[in-house]
């Protein structure tokens, strides 16, 4: 039997078409560039996201049980997956159990890794994200919205923060919108610094639900609210993590990781 060679990005998805077409999108134009021997498939995990782009945009997104069926009815053999993820929690878990689920002796699969899987991407992620912001005042605080999980590796929220201040950016902030750090350890972190102004950034793939509501929207409990509440001047940045080619190329090099994998 020939070699049929596939690679399967996976993610969670988004309801925002202009974030989607900002991130995701690209996502899938960069890896089709960078791997042409590759048949690219792509997934989303959320089915309550794939049935609003269905019923609302007409657009249909294979779930990971449907892109699996085409990949078995397309004779693949040599199946490389990359989560869109930033962390190795509970949907990469869910991911790969399922994938593995619908796998057999005449499939290899290999898994490329999430976003944040070692220091050294720590660095990498915070460093190209920065480079982003570089424009903020040394004044001003920079606070990033992650999202957070009940999944053990939330820690790895703490640990960008105190990365953050390690490399040198002691106004600039993590917290998480559903674990910790939350917003009120950040209100009181940031207290401690005196800003001139706050400014708001997501730290998630896509600028969604989270960061246009959660974060920026104008209820009494979203982040912008409760800072302006604390008396600061707020700034939001409405940008996905996958808006950025730096961190982008840091998948694509997951995915090369995985490829060179025997």
């Amino acid at each position: 039997m020939n070699q049929q060679k596939a690679i399967l990005l996976v993610s969670f998805g988004t309801s925002y078409i202009e974030s989607k077409e900002k991130t995701i999108d690209k996502m899938v134009a960069d890896v089709m560039n960078a791997f042409p021997d590759y048949t690219i498939y792509q997934a989303w995990t959320s089915k309550v996201i794939i049935h609003i782009l269905q019923k609302r945009d007409h657009i249909h997104i294979p779930t990971i049980e449907e892109a699996m069926t085409q990949i078995w009815a397309d004779g693949i053999t040599d199946l490389i997956v990359q989560p869109t993820h930033l962390i190795n929690g509970l949907e990469n878990d869910a991911m790969k159990e399922t994938i593995l689920s619908m796998a057999s002796e005449e499939l290899t699969v290999r898994f490329g890794t999430p976003l944040l899987t070692s220091t050294e991407d720590n660095h990498l992620v915070l460093d190209a994200v920065m480079k982003e912001f570089a424009d903020i005042p040394q004044e001003d605080a920079l606070v990033f919205m992650g999202h957070g999980t009940t999944h053990y590796v939330n820690s790895v929220y703490a640990a960008l923060d105190y990365t953050l201040k390690d490399m040198g950016y002691t106004h600039a902030f993590m917290g998480t919108v559903e674990a910790y750090p939350d917003l009120d350890v950040l209100i009181r972190q940031v207290g401690r610094v005196h800003p001139k102004r706050v400014h708001l950034a997501p730290f998630l793939l896509v600028a969604g639900d989270h960061a246009n509501n959660d974060m920026a929207g104008d209820k009494e409990d979203s982040w912008k609210s409760r800072f302006e509440a604390a008396g600061y001047e707020v700034i939001c940045h409405i940008k996905g993590l996958g808006e950025c080619e730096s961190i982008r190329k840091i998948y694509l090099e997951h995915l090369k990781n995985a490829e060179a994998e025997t």
